[in-house]
């Protein structure tokens, strides 16, 4: 909670009306003042009365006390929950137990990887000679702070082994600190870049510096806010104050396109990646010969086309992840002497499944593909001909496969929805998998299973959903079920191991997770099938998931809760503005709710390529049909709702969240809770310390015990 106390300034926090029986007892929210904000888009007046809450709650007391009001509310109203305490008790055992990550091979033959006992807020990062070696602490984040709340936010090994640099995350914010890690010793140097956003770093190969993007650092009180614009390349060389840093490439000419850097393995190249500022999906392609100093950066794809995703190279010849005439993507070659488009040669086919990445590990390509959202890896030759399959454990999702051209072992993780992470190390040379690994949660994975279902939605279109929970359930129309979606930015859904998920199935709930279109399911085409004019077809997959999970009599609509982060916060807050009637209970997340306004703050103008942007007349149109904020209406009886957003979330600025909350406090007419969940040092969600991370998911599953109305099994 913030420690300002709340003031007089329009608003007071009331709390529940004493002696009124509890089926009729109805909240009452703090009163949120209301400002005469009125926009005008293509003729079209827009009230937006709730502007203020945009502000900054580091900055603004105004927005501060409205947050307290808010959560003081709430955490009254979750205080009241009796089975809350035994909630958070059960899902704290669960956690309780050891993440360790996949080992990443680095020069010397040593191995990185991070482990979390159990509990600590953040994984430890620890080194060892070899993968039978004794473990050494590397990195504790947890030293950091005494609330956990700086996270690791990158890692990246010189080629010799000796340093790494690595970034620091505080409280969730995007914006990252870069500094030198001496492998050898432990000790951190003394090399500090600031104002590192979407960035990692690439090291040359005499590990004597490496490349990494940068912004300029943000005017006054704007570092959370303002939008990101005129990122460039940069050079650090070991040693050097940031200032001194060399200026690689910028583009002042287009603020908003994004810039990184890569140097090639062999240490012979710079490839510069140039995205267009709308979106992470397309990018020009330039090269520098890092062997003449004085050579100029020349462009390679001179156009924002398609993505080109660096796989490696073989001298001049390089290879990329492309979906340039394959929509499900494809391996493509470009001989950087013969450059021109009509030379370049396809070398590994676009398949029927959709592929999502490509490592090059000992003269081999091994491709990750998705065949109906779940993982399937195929190896094929360096000609592009098939060697083999991996055989994967089953239904799930499998990742990892990192490291160099000439490494004949790599590794890799599997997990599912009821299966808690296991890491493998695969022999490239000889196709075979070996289990190192396996986590050990305090649960019966025999007991529940995982299936996948296909629906149609409102057009026909053929939806899949993942559908997991005890066995034995009985379909009778009376289960708590959790629908989650996201459906949007080429982002798919695979089955993966979740502690709070299990601790939902536990208890009874019926977990089911949609894929919507607006993901990368299904490729480039999916994808574009929920963007922009068409972001309703997204809204409609998901209102027709819920309609056939009522239907097949897994639960019936007052005990149908549905979930979403981010894009998903969007998508959960549209369809209760939409279906109010059709769900129990709604958890919105770190939404975008204002359609109109995103692009006005930090990254949000990375999503016009999918939202599209309110200056256009017809996104406009569009947007305002579906933005979740300006379609509340009044009179409504909206289910039950915990809004969940973060004070340092500058991904998605809590403005969003917040206008929100105030909108449908105000248009709401039921006696159901219409709540708001804001954490304090935290953000958009990566590096939440565990403490909290507990915390939140307590909070959220005891809300949904209490409004979809069951009696939960919580082991004792």
């Amino acid at each position: 909670m913030f420690r300002i106390r709340l003031a007089t300034v329009g608003f007071i926090a009331i709390a529940v009306a004493a002696g009124v029986a509890a089926e009729e007892k109805k909240l009452k929210y703090p009163e949120t003042k209301k400002v005469d904000q009125v926009d005008d888009y293509h003729g079209t007046k827009v009230p937006d009365p709730y502007r203020w809450l945009e502000d900054d709650v580091r900055i603004s007391t105004e927005v501060a006390a409205w947050v307290e009001a808010q959560n003081r509310v709430t955490q009254d109203y979750l205080a009241t929950i009796p089975q809350r305490d035994a909630i958070k008790k059960r899902i704290t055992e669960l956690y309780d137990y050891e993440k360790i990550s996949a080992p990443t091979k680095i020069g010397g033959g040593k191995y990185l990887f991070s482990k979390n006992d159990g509990l600590q807020n953040q994984s430890v990062l620890y080194i060892q000679d070899a993968l039978d070696a004794e473990p050494k602490v590397l990195l504790d984040p947890n030293k950091l702070t005494k609330d956990g709340t700086v996270a690791l936010a990158g890692f990246v090994p010189s080629e010799c082994g000796k340093y790494s640099a690595y970034g620091l995350a505080e409280a969730g914010s995007d914006w990252n600190t870069w500094k030198v890690l001496d492998l050898n010793t432990g000790k951190t140097l003394g090399d500090e870049l600031k104002w590192v956003k979407f960035s990692g770093a690439s090291w040359t190969a005499d590990s004597r510096g490496f490349f990494y993007s940068r912004y300029a650092e943000p005017i006054g009180d704007a570092k959370f806010q303002s939008t990101n614009e005129n990122q460039k390349l940069y050079y650090h060389r070991l040693g050097t104050a940031q200032i001194e840093d060399i200026l690689v490439y910028e583009r002042p000419d287009h603020p908003k396109w994004s810039i990184s850097g890569d140097v090639t393995e062999d240490g012979r190249y710079l490839v510069v990646s140039i995205g267009d500022g709308t979106t992470s999906r397309r990018n020009r392609v330039a090269i520098k010969d890092l062997n003449e100093p004085y050579g100029l950066i020349a462009e390679l794809v001179a156009n924002h086309d398609n993505k080109f995703n660096l796989v490696g190279n073989d001298g001049p010849l390089f290879y990329f992840l492309t979906e340039t005439g394959s929509p499900k993507g494809s391996v493509i070659a470009i001989d950087i002497r013969k450059p021109a488009k009509e030379n370049w040669k396809t070398v590994v086919a676009e398949a029927k499944e959709t592929l999502g990445g490509v490592s090059f590990l000992s003269g081999t390509f091994v491709c990750s593909y998705m065949q109906d959202a779940r993982s399937v890896v195929k190896v094929f030759g360096i000609d592009g001909k098939f060697i083999r399959a991996v055989e994967l454990p089953g239904i799930g999702t499998a990742s990892g496969f990192g490291g160099k051209r000439t490494d004949t072992e790599t590794f890799y993780t599997y997990s599912s929805f009821n299966t808690p992470a296991a890491t493998y190390r695969y022999d490239v040379i000889t196709g075979v998998s070996k289990l190192l690994r396996q986590s050990k949660v305090k649960f019966s994975p025999d007991d529940y299973e995982v299936k996948q279902l296909f629906y149609k939605s409102k057009d026909g279109t053929k939806i899949p959903m993942f559908i997991a929970h005890k066995k034995g359930l009985k379909l009778d129309g009376t289960n708590p079920t959790l629908l989650y979606g996201y459906g949007g930015f080429n982002i798919s859904l695979t089955p993966g191991f979740s502690v709070s998920r299990i601790q939902w199935m536990e208890m009874g709930g019926v977990l089911a997770v949609a894929n919507l279109r607006g993901g990368g399911e299904y490729g480039e085409d999916w994808h574009k099938a929920g963007t922009k004019l068409q972001k309703q077809n997204v809204f409609d997959d998901f209102i027709a998931a819920a309609e056939f999970l009522i239907d097949q009599k897994y639960t019936s609509a007052k005990k149908l809760g549905i979930q979403g982060g981010s894009n998903g916060g969007l998508l959960v807050g549209a369809c209760m503005a939409q279906r109010p009637d059709l769900f129990g209970a709604c958890l919105p997340a770190v939404g975008v709710m204002d359609m109109l306004r995103f692009q006005r703050f930090t990254a949000g103008r990375f999503w016009v390529d999918d939202y599209g942007d309110s200056a256009n007349k017809d996104d406009f149109a569009a947007q305002f049909k579906y933005s979740p904020y300006h379609n509340l209406k009044p009179g409504t009886a909206y289910p039950p709702t915990l809004v969940t957003t973060a004070d340092t979330d500058d991904r998605v600025v809590p403005g969003h969240s917040f206008k929100f909350t105030a909108k449908l406090q105000e248009m709401h007419r039921g006696t159901a809770p219409v709540l708001a969940r804001i954490e304090t040092k935290a953000g958009h969600g990566a590096g939440k310390p565990t403490t909290k991370v507990i915390e939140e998911a307590a909070d959220l599953w005891a809300f949904l015990v209490k409004n979809l109305d069951f009696e939960p099994t919580i082991p004792k």
